[in-house]
Parts: C-alpha cells; sequence; structure tokens
C-alpha cells in the first residue's frame, strides 16, 4: 500500500495542487487546512509523514512540528514556507524537521524530498524492530532448562524453525508462549524480517479484521486512507497470532481463508493481495474442546496445529525455578552481591505458581525493590501460602512404602468423580493438561 502523507496548509490552492501532484506520485494523501485540524488528523491516522507550512491561520507551523515530534518522534515532517530564512530554516532543523523547503517549489522537488524522508524512515523502522527484536529476545534465555520435558520441546522447536511450518504454540498464561515464538523466529530463515505480534483479545470485534488485513480508503467512516494490516507488516517474517482460540467463528473463517490461499482481502477492496509470512500462533486453550464446543473450526485448527509445541506450567518444571529467578534479577538491573538464600529458594520452588513465568518475573521484581539487604529472605517474598504445594495434605509414607502410581491413580479417580466424570474439568482440578490425563487414564486403563 502506498505511503499516508498528511498535509497542512491554510492555501486552498497550493493544497489542492500539492495534494494533486503527490497523489500522481502514488501517495495517499490527507490534508488539513489548519494547525488544530492537522494535529486531530495526526492523532487520528498516525500517517508515514507530515508536510505543513509555516504560516497557518491558527497556530505557528513550527508549533505544529513541535507537536508532531512531541507525540512521534520518528515520524519526518518536512516544512514549507513562502517567508524562508536562514534562521526559521536553523530553528525548523532543530525542532526536528525532515526538510525545509521555499516557496515557491517544483513538484519534483517536493516528491524527492517526500520520498526521501519515507526511505529513511524506513530503514529506521527496520533498524527499530531489530533492536527490539534483540532486546525481547532476551527473555529466551528463560528458555533455557534442567527439565527434560521442557528440554525435548525446545529441541523440537529448533528442529522445526528452519521449515515453513505453521506451529500451534500451547500453555498456561504467562509460560512464555511468545518467548518461544520468537524464538522459533530467530532460528528461521525469516530471522532477517520482522515479527509482527497480533493479541487478538486486545482487539475489538468490529477492528479484527481491518488489523489483520487493512483496509482502504472509505471502506467504513474514519477509513480515511488506505491502511495496511498485520499480514501486509509481517512481509517475509513471521505473524504471531496470540490467544488464537478468542476468534469469532466469521473471522476464523476469514483466518482460514488467507492461511490456504497466502493472500488477504482488505476491508472495503475488491481485490486480493498475496502474502508472504509464516505463521505462528498460540492459545492458552485446549483447542480440540473447544472443536468438540463448536467453539473453533475444525479445518483451521488442522491448519493451524501443522507443529503442534505445548509448553508445561511452572509447577512442572520446578527444577528451573533457580536459573529463571537468577536471570530475572539480572534482566532486571539487580546490584551486584544479590541473591536468593537457600530459605528464599526453597520456599519459591514450593510455590505452585498459577501465573507461571510471569508471576515468577513480577515476584524477583517485588523483592527485589523491597528487599532489606542483599540476602533476599523468605519474609522478602510475599506468596500466598494457599497456592503453595506445601499446603497439601500428604499421606504418610509407611516403613515398608508406598506406590507412587497408586497415588496418582486414585487422585485421578477422585478428579473425576468430582468432575462427574469429565475429563477437561478433571485435568483442571489436577492442574495438568487435557492430553496428559488422558494418557495417564490409558496407563492406569481407566
Amino acid at each position: 500500500m502506498a505511503a499516508c502523507i498528511l498535509l497542512i496548509d491554510d492555501d486552498e490552492s497550493l493544497r489542492r495542487v500539492t495534494e494533486y501532484n503527490l497523489s500522481e506520485a502514488g501517495f495517499d494523501l490527507i490534508t488539513a487546512s489548519s494547525g488544530r485540524q492537522g494535529l486531530k488528523l495526526f492523532s487520528e491516522n498516525n500517517p508515514d509523514l507530515v508536510i505543513t507550512d509555516v504560516q497557518l491561520g491558527d497556530m505557528d507551523g513550527l508549533e505544529v512540528l513541535a507537536a508532531i515530534k512531541g507525540k512521534s518522534p520518528e515520524t519526518p515532517v518536512i516544512v514549507i514556507t513562502a517567508f524562508g530564512s536562514i534562521e526559521m530554516a536553523v530553528k525548523a532543523m532543530h525542532e526536528g524537521a525532515f526538510n525545509f523547503i521555499t516557496k515557491p517549489f517544483d513538484r519534483e522537488t517536493l516528491r524527492l524530498s517526500c520520498s526521501k524522508a519515507l526511505e529513511l524512515t524506513s530503514l529506521r523502522s527496520q533498524k527499530q524492530q531489530l533492536a527490539d527484536e534483540v532486546d525481547r529476545l532476551t527473555g529466551t534465555s528463560g528458555m533455557e532448562t534442567a527439565n527434560s520435558a521442557m528440554a525435548e520441546l525446545l529441541e523440537t522447536a529448533l528442529k522445526v524453525a528452519s521449515s515453513e511450518a505453521t506451529v500451534l504454540v500451547t500453555g498456561e498464561s504467562g509460560t512464555g508462549k511468545e518467548v518461544l515464538a520468537r524464538l522459533v523466529h530467530q532460528h528461521s530463515p525469516r530471522k532477517n524480517g520482522p515479527m509482527v505480534a497480533v493479541n487478538c483479545t486486545a482487539i475489538p470485534d468490529n477492528l479484527i479484521e481491518s488489523e489483520l488485513f487493512g483496509h482502504v480508503k472509505g471502506a467504513f467512516t474514519g477509513a480515511i486512507a488506505n491502511r495496511k494490516g498485520r499480514f501486509q507488516a509481517a512481509a517475509q517474517g513471521t505473524l504471531f497470532l496470540d490467544e488464537i482460540g478468542e476468534l469469532k467463528m466469521d473471522m476464523q473463517a476469514k483466518l482460514l481463508r488467507a492461511i490456504q490461499e497466502r493472500e488477504v482481502e482488505p476491508v472495503g477492496s475488491d481485490r486480493t493481495e498475496k502474502i508472504d509470512v509464516r505463521i505462528i500462533a498460540a492459545t492458552n486453550k485446549d483447542l480440540s474442546e473447544e472443536v468438540a464446543k463448536e467453539n473453533f473450526r475444525e479445518d483451521l485448527y488442522y491448519r493451524l496445529s501443522v507443529i503442534p509445541l505445548h509448553i508445561p506450567p511452572l509447577r512442572e518444571r520446578r527444577e528451573d525455578i533457580r536459573a529463571l529467578a537468577n536471570h530475572f534479577l539480572l534482566k532486571l538491573g539487580a546490584p551486584r552481591g544479590v541473591k536468593f538464600s537457600d530459605r528464599a529458594m526453597s520456599l519459591m520452588k514450593k510455590y505452585d505458581w498459577p501465573g507461571n513465568i510471569r508471576e515468577l518475573q513480577n515476584s524477583v521484581e517485588r523483592c527485589l525493590i523491597l528487599r532489606k539487604g542483599s540476602i533476599i529472605e523468605p519474609e522478602d517474598i510475599n506468596l500466598p501460602k494457599a497456592k503453595s504445594s506445601d499446603a497439601l495434605e500428604l499421606p504418610e509414607i509407611p516403613a515398608d512404602g508406598i506406590s507412587l502410581e497408586e497415588v496418582e491413580k486414585g487422585l485421578i479417580i477422585k478428579a473425576l468423580e468430582k468432575s462427574n466424570g469429565n475429563r477437561s474439568g478433571a485435568a483442571r482440578l489436577l492442574k495438568i493438561p487435557r492430553h496428559v490425563l488422558i494418557y495417564r487414564l490409558e496407563k492406569f486403563n481407566l
């Protein structure tokens, strides 16, 4: 899609001529006749470039420049004026203008300036994406593990990274699904492309189609310029669809078509656009159960779960808690010498961490702020005791020993009884994934 330019000029004739010339050059134009109107349109449309006159009826163009740079420092602004001076040019450049052009100017001069400004913005954006990628990927050290199941998962993730296969990452909230997705992306042939993350729960239902596929000017009220969707933004890279299980059925059908046909149709357009992205989806729901309830399309489920990767909750990989806690101390900038005492670490290992790694990170940050000394003690850690595993009433072990399998089998039977035979309900009571429960049911012939 063409770049969107906001033109602010109170001279109607010049505004029309400039709009025509830049439109002919392939740009999408939004125009404003005053500074205040321009700032309003800037906030509403987030254009790629702004062109503003200095002499505006209601405010000075340099004030408009300063306001835009205050809101979005990376947006390039070209200042034009019929009353140019060296002092004014210096002031404009000092305020962050990309260029200062005096009237009258020919259309080629302005077109070239626009092209150069947008090219620079694109390079900055790519550089920032790479910087953000590196910064966020520091979280992948949280994927290092001493747990055998987790180690096997990481080995599988690195194997599938080199392919183009669609990946479905499942696991409870806070287990690090996006971190694993970024690990796959970073080890894939697409690593030099962008990874665009979309939280499907954070976008209103009436906007999700436009966010994913883009829209054209006039598609709906407020669509005053063409806009790229997340599929187009992730070109030659990876699109991460988080909480995919929250999508409505009608949107699921459109997403399925986009994945199958490798093309999208922007809202309001009668033309399709080819896409080149790898899809990684994630959910904390059991999608097979959602399919059975007819809340999720079966064909989309199979299309997404070509490579299923399930991240175990932190309570099933307690041996990783020490390494993770120390990792977060470093990540949060703990002073040298600050560490957890053995008693504090023992307490943390006994806790079930219902919020998983995210909760652990928040707990470490809280300890770091409220600690009384360089050694973090149990009293510095505020954990709900009722959720700690040491609060469970465990059976006594007799002198001649006890069968762990019989204990486990007995707990499964009790959970099934309490959930009236519902396997998903029993799995929730036992705090294990449904597929793990099914495996154990087969193991014990239940």
